[in-house]
């Protein structure tokens, strides 16, 4: 498990949650009858986070980028020579919010790429993407950045609140802060694509039309019985499949790791997940009850919230991994831990 000659190391990592802290409550109050709303993948968190009205992606990885800013120092953070953004719910179509916030924050990079897939594992994504590009250009620095801001916007809509799906989502930011450096290097990622799979989660708006197109009716993700089943076999193999991938790379045995984070659909998934890996509670934090699923920024809002509490020690070794959508992208990572705040 030591580092690469051309290591590339995880310096930091931040988050940020919307103030509007949502409880169950909230949505029992619209929900009607749904067979759905029986399913355990359907069983509801305590809580999750709103973004505000008028919040924008950009304003969300702002506050969260903040945070690295304290500690890293202005220079050193936006500074950065690459910069990787997911937005769950762009705020406008098609374009990603990478150029604007490189914008807002005065920075200049010399690569700026918005990942329109990968989903929740893009987080664990952008580690991998930006290892490869700092470790084959002169590149000395990464910032990546995952919202998830559907929750509030997609998934309070009058007609949707109602559906047992709507209670899951929540909303938040992760940002990681990459380095070439072997202080605390990336040890092995794996990510790998499943394109027979692409196209099996969709969206709908009742009565039928494009999107885009001019209407009534609201939208949103479509679920079937049939159809939750095989996300919820293909989420079952996938997770554990990779996290092992990466742990063969590096020569450990994943029921050894000190921290393992995932993507955090539902609470089925993660006791699944746990029980797959051999991994007792305390290595495997998780979130959802407080956040509910934040997709891409699940691993990132975990991490901070773990790393602030004194929860991971540096020269600890990380262990991320999640799948995307309906299964058609799967990542995994492995990090020795560099950024216990000090």
């Amino acid at each position: 498990m030591n580092a690469p000659v051309d290591a590339v190391s995880l310096i930091d990592i931040a988050s940020y949650l919307p103030e509007n802290r949502v409880p169950t409550e909230y949505f029992t109050q619209y929900a009607k009858s749904d067979r759905m709303a029986k399913n355990i993948m359907f069983r509801s968190p305590s809580f999750r986070h709103h973004v505000a009205e008028g919040e924008s992606a950009v304003d969300m990885a702002e506050r969260a980028m903040q945070k690295l800013i304290e500690r890293n120092g202005a220079d050193e953070v936006l500074g950065a020579d690459i910069l990787i953004t997911h937005t769950q719910l762009p705020d406008l179509p098609v374009i990603g919010c990478g150029a604007d916030l490189a914008k807002r924050m005065g920075m200049s990079p010399t690569w700026v790429i918005d990942l329109h897939n990968s989903g929740c594992a893009s987080f664990v994504y952008m580690i991998a993407l930006a290892q490869k590009l700092l470790q084959s250009s002169t590149a000395r620095t990464a910032l990546i950045v995952s919202v998830q801001n559907s929750a509030g916007q997609i998934f309070t809509q009058s007609d949707v609140r109602k559906l047992a799906q709507a209670t899951i989502p929540g909303d938040g930011c992760g940002v990681g802060l990459l380095r070439k450096s072997d202080d605390a290097p990336v040890l092995g990622a794996v990510f790998r694509n499943y394109p027979e799979y692409a196209g099996d989660m969709t969206g709908e708006v009742e009565p039928q039309r494009k999107y885009w197109e001019p209407g009534t009716g609201q939208l949103r993700i479509a679920f079937t019985e049939s159809k939750v089943m095989k996300v919820f076999a293909r989420g079952n193999q996938l997770v554990p499949e990779v996290a092992m991938a990466v742990c063969d790379e590096v020569g450990i045995e994943a029921k050894n790791v000190d921290t393992f984070v995932s993507n955090q659909p539902n609470r089925l998934f993660l006791r699944n997940w746990r029980d797959a890996l051999e991994l007792s509670d305390e290595q495997y934090p998780n979130t959802f009850d407080e956040c509910g699923n934040l997709f891409g920024a699940g691993i990132p809002v975990t991490l901070d919230i773990e790393n602030q509490a004194g929860r991971i020690k540096n020269g600890s070794l990380v262990l991320m991994s999640a799948f995307a959508h309906a299964g058609d992208f799967a990542a995994a990572a492995a990090v020795r831990w560099g950024a216990a705040p000090n």
